[in-house]
């Protein structure tokens, strides 16, 4: 009997151990480009991440990934940012762990309701707006829900390599001269840390 209940004890402590908050301070460079020119810029996205010290192999690993409050720059590169809209942020399935479930909660001064879901190997958290420039905003928390495989590390990190495989895409409408123009803007984080990791065994 006390051999069962040790062992049922030790298979609790090897599914989950306590997760702490770890806070992040993200930089974006992002690239926007409209009527043939490019303007290079970036952007600060502090973020707390949280998820367990580690699982038992096939366990589920809930990883939380909290933004937070931001707001939209009201120029960058020497012109005025009027909005922006159709934001894509990404994040890749970990290695060593498989998808099941995401969700995003809270946020505010969106301009709408956010939506995520599994693209290819990136869950995607999509924002339509519009947000307006100077505007505060928040981002979502993001809830990531992935089963453990056999042996490893699961480590979360956000997506992104280069402006021509960004982690994060938006529409800012600027103004060049009075006039309104859309400029697409790709980035990546630079450094891009290791949000969470937990071990699986």
């Amino acid at each position: 009997m006390k051999t069962a209940v040790f062992a049922a004890l030790a298979l609790l402590l090897a599914t989950s151990t306590p997760a702490s908050a770890e806070p992040h301070a993200i930089t974006y460079k992002l690239k926007a480009t409209a009527l043939g020119q490019s303007a290079e810029f970036t952007l600060d996205q502090p973020l707390d991440a949280t998820a367990p010290g580690a699982v038992a192999p096939g366990g589920v690993v809930t990883a939380v990934i909290d933004p937070a409050p931001n707001k939209v720059p009201a120029e960058a590169a020497g012109y005025t940012v009027r909005e922006i809209r159709t934001i894509s942020l990404s994040l890749p399935v970990p290695a060593n762990s498989t998808f099941q479930s995401a969700t995003a909660t809270g946020g505010s001064g969106l301009g709408g309701t956010p939506t995520i879901a599994l693209s290819g190997t990136d869950v995607v958290l999509k924002v339509a707006g519009p947000i307006k420039g100077g505007a505060d905003f928040e981002l979502p928390t993001i809830t990531l829900n992935l089963v453990a495989g056999a042996s490893g590390t699961i480590s979360t990190q956000l997506g992104g390599t280069s402006y021509t495989a960004p982690g994060l895409t938006f529409t800012a409408g600027i103004s060049v001269f009075g006039f309104p123009l859309d400029a697409p803007a790709t980035g990546y984080p630079d450094p891009n840390p290791i949000l969470t990791t937990t071990t699986i065994g």
